[in-house]
This record gives structure tokens, C-alpha cells and sequence, in this order.
């Protein structure tokens, strides 16, 4: 009998140790968001071969994910900043390869908004072309669903040709739900139409084809602006991207020797657009020591309020944030980039 417990106490240990190794060690399907660390865009960003070596710097600020073990999953419920996110709630409906294609989408719009802004801030001149709107998602619900793919371009709506995705939408939300349109878009480089009815948005219930788009855009001029941004993905750099270009573009020293940080997305006519993760992003700016933060000031509509409940700005959610953080860091709030440019150049 004692012989036999003898023999199970070292199997027991083996299967316990395994446990324990697996849960550390084994992914599982849930991801964790946690604060990065702002990279200074000195290091991503130069302008007619130039590198800026000015003192002081501009960041863009992000949140780092990474795919979650057990262990990891239960610590981070302790960790503040930390969120743990399902599959579903990250990816939606789409894969991961299909995710980070997005991404490196919106980080390709952002960087074009970016460089057309800071072109005609420091009035350079340059030639823009709307190439269409990426699709980045198509709803399920929508007749097109089986006919347009994320990635796709979309050029046409019923032979017309668009200037920007705003004078598309307003198009497409003009017609009636329930109307047939036909839409002209770039497959692998290959043009294809696809016809069909406009679906009910359930976001304003007006009429649409039914899918999330960002602006395909291409800029040409006589400056030459390079990013170097592997691994780096998303709209929410585009401010950041604008005021670095700016700065080298114009020789202006708006940051005098400060360590300058913010998010936001860049849209075509200045406007700063609203971002996630901003509570991780003030987190990860006061970590790393920065003395003045951007943040979006956006507007939210009596329909967010409706649909959102308690919804706030990305300004004062990174308020509240802040009044939990022991920093001197400013929170400056931003309507435009030209808010941006002006708090430095007055704040000398």
C-alpha cells in the first residue's frame, strides 16, 4: 500500500507540473492590450533624406497586444491599463491575416493624410489623387458581401467618380435603401463590378452598400517624405506624423528641447479623428516621460450619446486617466493639427 502511494506521488507531480508549465507557456485564444512605449518618429520619418536631429522629440504613443497564456490572462486582471480581449472582440469578423492587412492599410492612409497636411501647412505644393476607398470590412447583412473582399478598392458608384469618401458617402447615403447600384473596384489589381441593393445602416439608417472603407489616397510632390514603419500598424499616428514633417519641412523648432507625444487620426481636412485605447496611451506617455500630450477633442453627437451611454472625448477620457497618475506631463486637447501648431508656437 505504501509502495503503491510512493508510485502515484511522482506521477501526480509530472501531471501538476505540466498544468503549470501550460499555463504559462500554451497560448490561448484571448489577447491582452496593454500601454506601449511612445517611439520617437525621428527614427521613422525622413524628409528629403534628412534624419531630424533637433533636440526634443515627437512620439507616436500605441497599444501593445499580445497573444495571452492562462497565467498571463489571470495576472492581467490585476495589472491597471490592461485589458484581456476575446478573438471576436479584437479581430471581429475578420482573421488575424486579414487584420493586420488593415491595419497596415490604415497606417498607409494616415501616413498620405499626414503628408498632405504638413505639405500645405508649410505651403508646399504637391498633387493629391483619391484612388477610391479600401474596404476594410463588408457586414454580413449587406448584398455584397459575396462580391467585394476586404482589401478591395472600390473607384465607382454607377459610373461616378468621387474626389474624397466623403462626397462617396453622401452619394451612396442619397439613394433610398432598397435601390440597385453598381459598384466599380480593384480586386488584386483587376477591375470588377458587382451590382446590387443598398442595405439600412444600422449606425443612421440611411442607405449604404455596407461596408467600413478608409480613404485610398496618393500624393506627389517635390519633397521627398520616406517612413519606416515595420511591425507598426493603424490610423492613429497620423497628428504625430504631421507635426514631425511639419517641423522639418519648415526648419521651425516647435519643440524647443521638449518630449512631445499625442494620438489621433490625420483626416483630409485637418480635423484630428477620434482613437482607441487612449487611457493606454496616457498611461504609456507618463511612463516614458513626456511633458506635453495631444489628445483629440471630438465631438460626440446626441446619437453616440443615445447608442453610447456615458461615452466621453478622448480628451476627457485621457483627463480622468491622468488624475489617477502622479506626472506633471500637459494634456492639451486638439481640434485640428493647426491647434497643435499653435499651442507650440504660443507656448514657447
Amino acid at each position: 500500500m505504501n509502495k503503491n502511494k510512493r508510485s502515484v506521488k511522482p506521477i501526480l507531480l509530472t501531471i501538476l507540473a505540466i498544468i503549470v508549465a501550460a499555463s504559462i507557456l500554451v497560448p490561448i485564444p484571448y489577447y491582452i492590450e496593454r500601454p506601449g512605449v511612445p517611439t520617437h518618429l525621428n527614427e521613422l520619418v525622413t524628409v528629403n533624406g534628412e534624419q531630424d536631429e533637433a533636440e526634443g522629440s515627437y512620439s507616436l504613443t500605441s497599444v501593445a497586444i499580445y497573444q495571452a497564456t492562462v497565467f498571463q490572462a489571470l495576472k492581467s486582471k490585476f495589472e491597471p491599463f490592461a485589458d484581456l480581449l476575446s478573438e471576436k472582440e479584437l479581430f471581429g469578423d475578420a482573421t488575424g491575416e486579414e487584420y493586420n492587412q488593415m491595419q497596415q492599410y490604415y497606417m498607409e492612409s494616415s501616413q498620405n493624410s499626414a503628408i498632405e497636411q504638413a505639405l500645405t501647412l508649410a505651403n508646399k505644393p504637391f498633387e493629391f489623387e483619391f484612388k477610391g476607398v479600401y474596404v476594410m470590412n463588408v457586414d454580413p447583412n449587406s448584398n455584397f458581401y459575396h462580391q467585394i473582399s476586404i482589401g478591395d478598392t472600390v473607384t465607382k458608384v454607377d459610373g461616378k467618380q468621387f474626389e474624397s469618401s466623403p462626397e462617396f458617402m453622401e452619394y451612396v447615403q442619397s439613394q433610398k435603401v432598397g435601390d440597385t447600384v453598381t459598384i466599380t473596384f480593384l480586386h488584386d489589381g483587376v477591375e470588377k463590378e458587382a451590382t446590387g441593393e443598398l442595405m439600412e445602416l444600422p449606425t443612421n439608417k440611411k442607405a449604404g452598400i455596407g461596408i467600413t472603407l478608409i480613404d485610398h489616397t496618393a500624393i506627389s510632390s517635390d519633397e521627398s517624405i520616406e517612413f519606416h514603419v515595420e511591425n507598426i500598424g493603424g490610423p492613429s499616428a497620423g497628428m504625430m506624423f504631421t507635426l514631425q514633417i511639419y517641423d522639418q519641412l519648415t526648419g521651425n523648432d516647435l519643440r524647443q528641447g521638449r518630449d512631445i507625444a499625442g494620438t489621433g487620426t490625420m483626416n483630409l481636412d485637418g480635423t484630428i479623428g477620434r482613437i482607441g485605447g487612449i487611457d493606454k496611451k496616457i498611461a504609456g506617455a507618463v511612463a516614458a516621460g513626456i511633458d506635453i500630450f495631444f489628445a483629440p477633442d471630438d465631438e460626440i453627437t446626441a446619437e453616440m450619446k443615445e447608442e453610447y451611454p456615458g461615452i466621453l472625448s478622448n480628451y476627457e477620457e485621457a483627463k480622468q486617466v491622468l488624475e489617477e497618475l502622479d506626472t506633471e506631463m500637459v494634456l492639451v486637447p486638439v481640434k485640428t493639427v493647426k491647434d497643435a501648431i499653435d499651442y507650440l508656437e504660443n507656448n514657447k
